[in-house]
């Protein structure tokens, strides 16, 4: 199963949680907002599986739940969310 990821830049504090959990999955604009590396945040592009546990991490530090994780593409729209299970 694909899994994709994305954050809602809405909702985010620029804690640095997710950098330190997945440096390779997040990064921080230059107004300090976290992204998805791998696709400049569109959550269009699926997760390596071997970082699939680093996401898991990411979303359980964030404290506003602005990381959110798909089974479909998200298409640049953090609310089009769609439950998964890993």
């Amino acid at each position: 199963m694909k899994v994709y990821t994305m954050v809602d830049q809405e909702t985010c504090i620029s804690c640095g949680a997710c950098g330190a959990s997945a440096p390779d999955l997040f990064d921080y604009n230059d107004e300090g907002l976290s992204y998805f590396i791998g696709d400049n945040n569109e959550g269009n592009t699926p997760i390596d599986e071997e970082l699939l546990e680093d996401l898991e991490d990411a979303i359980d530090g964030c404290p506003t739940d602005s990381i959110k994780k798909s089974s479909e593409a998200f298409h640049g729209d953090p609310a089009n969310e769609h439950s998964v299970s890993i």
